[in-house]
């Protein structure tokens, strides 16, 4: 400070009043210059500081690169050759999904006559017994949270019984208003929730996780008068936290996370943190590795700098509450840390409830407020809703409800035991493979694993697709995982053996596995262009619509 003060001490200000004076637009030029030069000065700081020279130095090549490939794409020639290869790989995909069923009908207009009930059902199962991964005797990883036969028909007993309901007329269906408040409620016990917090129901994480940060933009705006808001995430969370950066048009700075443990680096995050954020959040547990960001620092670093702090436990739902009990270390991820503002969990996975039910929960009511959208000047009347959707299926909501009851605490214990259970009995082995290795600690149901030389770890996910496993291809680091659920527990043996066989498999013809799985993560790793993948990308969810 006392260097600055004799610095400041030295200029000539008369000199340069005077220069002002005499030359205001020229003076005005020189101050927007001087101020753009030093704004730009500081981000770049401020991000060297965040995520380091080397990676900065990388991200301003794959920017380079990027651009140039841009630029070529643009001429006649190469532009063409691309746009080629391009629309190949999305009518591989459409090829390998869209499938003609031979003697099978494509509804394409409405039938002119109605058909019959027997018929409609013949379709139904057909669709339904379509080939695909045998995820009843638990080869997919995640996908299907299944928790019972028994627990199913009860659950598609409650689905008909309020099949025609809708969350939007309270009045009509008052019976769907109570339940829907009692599985908010039920939730927030769960997280150790006082009688202040509260919350809403959502149609799963994508739409908690944007309702939380809708319900803080909104917050920061009117609260703190920040025009330009922005969001901390790691590298790690959900990208539902950057669909909701676009959507809204906001900030997101993503922080890296330490390389051996897959947690976020905190003194990172905190360099992050500037005064236009509104939310910095932690996960419990990651998509990725399963693993549990540092809570408590992260809780602390919220109520340093008066921010919200969101705890996506989506994915540790059900399982991360239980941990302690269940006999595992435990990670407080709920409201007993006083800086969480906001946090999402998934009914419809480690709950059990049919697909189309999360929980999204707040510390008070003037932060839920934020979340809702009200009008009180349209002509078709006051119009209020707590979340995107208007109409709302009320069957999901009372099959969650009858989920819940049915399970209760000690049905999701046993459930955590054994889950957690099959994942600690996964990653031994995995750390038994010479080459394979756990990517980060993980806390919950996911575990993560790599490769190293020679073994392609997308050539053992290719193995393990021949022998029925469908495990999810991660990168940065490349790696594969696998969600434990109900389903896996009484085949982790069969996993384990079929993961050895693939790694000798591989091991053992490395170079036969550059198309497949290499071919398109490879490529999708090491393209500084990121728009080609991102075509690839919209292709495959235009296939997801073709008949």
């Amino acid at each position: 400070m006392t260097n600055a003060m004799s610095t400041l001490a030295r200029v000539d200000w008369q000199r340069i009043t005077a220069y002002t004076i005499n030359n205001p637009r020229q003076a005005f030029i020189n101050a927007a210059v001087a101020y753009f030069v030093l704004r730009q000065a500081a981000k770049g700081v401020k991000t060297v500081t965040i995520y380091g020279l080397q990676h900065v130095l990388s991200t301003l090549w794959r920017t380079v690169a990027g651009g140039l490939i841009r630029h070529v794409r643009r001429t006649p020639g190469a532009g063409a050759v691309v746009q080629r290869n391009i629309a190949k790989a999305i009518k591989d995909i459409e090829n390998s999904m869209n499938i003609d069923i031979p003697g099978e009908t494509k509804f394409v207009s409405i039938p002119e006559h109605p058909m019959p009930d027997e018929e409609i059902l013949a379709v139904l199962e057909r669709r339904q017994n379509e080939a695909g991964v045998d995820w009843k005797n638990g080869r997919a990883s995640g996908a299907v949270y299944h928790g019972g036969e028994e627990l199913a028909r009860l659950t598609n007993q409650a689905y008909a019984m309020f099949n025609l309901s809708n969350p939007l007329h309270p009045g009509v269906f008052p019976g769907l208003r109570r339940l829907e408040a009692e599985v908010v409620r039920m939730v927030l016990n769960l997280y150790n929730g006082s009688s202040e917090c509260c919350g809403t129901t959502t149609s799963g994480g994508t739409e908690s996780i944007i309702m939380a940060v809708r319900a803080h933009v909104v917050w920061g705006r009117k609260t703190r008068g920040i025009e330009r808001p922005n969001i901390v995430v790691p590298i790690t969370a959900h990208a539902a936290f950057d669909k909701a950066a676009e959507y809204f048009d906001i900030g997101i700075t993503h922080v890296p996370v330490d390389q051996k443990t897959q947690r976020v680096e905190v003194k990172a995050l905190e360099r992050a943190i500037d005064s236009d954020t509104v939310l910095i959040v932690g996960s419990s547990a990651t998509y990725p590795h399963g693993v549990a960001d540092d809570l408590v620092a992260l809780n602390d670093l919220a109520l340093k700098h008066k921010v919200g702090f969101h705890i996506d436990s989506c994915l540790g739902s059900f399982i991360m509450p239980f941990l302690k009990e269940a006999g595992f270390p435990e990670v407080v991820c709920d409201f007993r840390l006083p800086g969480v503002t906001s946090i999402s969990c998934d009914t419809h996975k480690y709950g059990f409830a049919p697909k189309g039910t999360s929980v999204v929960m707040y510390a008070n009511k003037q932060l839920r407020h934020y979340q809702y959208f009200t009008i009180a000047t349209w002509p078709g009347g006051i119009y209020a809703s707590p979340t995107i959707a208007g109409s709302r299926c009320g069957a999901v909501i009372a099959s969650c409800w009858a989920a819940m009851a049915k399970m209760g605490r000690d049905g999701y214990l046993q459930e955590c035991k054994n889950i957690v259970g099959c994942r600690i009995k996964l990653q031994r082995a995995v750390e038994q493979i010479p080459e394979l290795y756990v990517v980060g600690e993980p806390t919950s149901s996911v575990v993560a694993f790599a490769s190293r030389w020679p073994v392609n770890i997308y050539g053992v996910m290719d193995e393990m697709k021949h022998r029925g496993w469908d495990l999810n291809p991660m990168q940065d680091p490349p790696c594969l995982h696998i969600a434990c659920t109900r389903l896996t527990v009484p085949v982790a043996d069969e996993f384990i053996r079929d993961l050895n066989e693939s790694v000798v498999a591989v091991k053992a013809n490395p170079d036969g596995y550059t198309k497949g799985s290499q071919a398109i993560y490879g490529f999708a790793a090491t393209v500084p262009d990121s728009t080609i993948v991102d075509e690839v990308a919209q292709g495959f969810i235009d296939t997801l619509y073709a008949v």
